[in-house]
């Protein structure tokens, strides 16, 4: 028991090192570490598990954002109000569909976010974008369609998804980078309280863990912070190592789980 809530909070520690450093992301990290490294047994447990961390984390990076005006609080509100629905149909299928296979789908998703995350070329957007009477019947639609899809990925791998979220709010809506990150972390913290609670439902949470991640999490995030402020001037480099790893990891869960299945 003590080893598991040293390596929890191991795990929760490079997870907010990640989020802190590169700004989003390390969240997808969350899964394969609780399954291989501590040794959460159910893939459906640790995806129970990393949700409410998940969800937990990104409020408190919320209220950062939020005191610097960094969120579009209408669109984001839009967005995960559909999610939302999303995440709650995507954790309900999630939960039926066999661990093995859920992880070597996960794999792959990971894979292929960090061949997107090499390739993301860097748009302005428009800081000045709205949702109001007027803009409601061209982005209305958009957010809708893009937070329930976003959200039933969610859902369905037990993810906070923001690095679905940000590319999927600034399609919608075109807002800058930094607005679209910070109006993320409200999709994240309701499609993870949406996952966890589903999960919760079904006993496949662990409660004890949640806490030591956290505890990691918050000591993680400090030093990712500290340690993206030295090497600010470098954030590209970063993203592309941060895009290796992910892609290492996602290969590792996508060979490991094919080799369970298959043996």
């Amino acid at each position: 028991m003590l080893t598991h809530d040293i390596l929890a909070s191991v795990s929760g520690t490079l997870v907010g090192f990640v989020l802190g450093l590169v700004g989003g992301g390390g969240s997808i990290l969350a899964v394969p570490l609780l399954v291989y490294l501590v040794g959460v047994r159910s893939p459906h447990v640790a995806i129970g598990t990393s949700a409410v961390a998940v969800a937990l984390s990104a409020l408190m990076n919320l209220w950062g954002h939020a005191s610097q005006n960094h969120v579009k609080w209408r669109c984001a509100l839009t967005f995960a109000a559909a999610g939302t629905v999303g995440a709650a149909l995507g954790s309900t299928l999630g939960k039926q569909f066999d661990g093995e296979k859920l992880l070597v789908l996960f794999g792959v998703l990971m894979v292929v976010i960090a061949v997107a995350m090499f390739f993301k070329k860097a748009v302005s957007g428009d800081e000045a974008v709205r949702l109001d009477w007027s803009s409601a019947p061209q982005l209305a639609p958009m957010l809708l369609f893009y937070g329930v899809g976003v959200g039933a990925l969610s859902g369905f791998f037990g993810i906070g998804g923001g690095f679905l979220i940000v590319p999927g709010l600034m399609a919608a809506t075109n807002m800058p980078l930094l607005f679209a990150i910070g109006s993320s972390l409200v999709s994240v913290s309701a499609f993870g309280l949406t996952t966890a609670g589903n999960y919760a439902l079904s006993g496949m949470i662990d409660w004890r863990l949640v806490a030591f991640f956290i505890l990691g999490g918050i000591a993680g995030g400090f030093l990712g912070r500290r340690a993206a402020v030295l090497l600010s001037d470098r954030k590209q480099v970063l993203t592309n190592i941060f895009a290796g790893i992910v892609a290492t990891i996602g290969m590792f869960v996508v060979l490991k789980g094919i080799n369970n299945l298959s043996g």
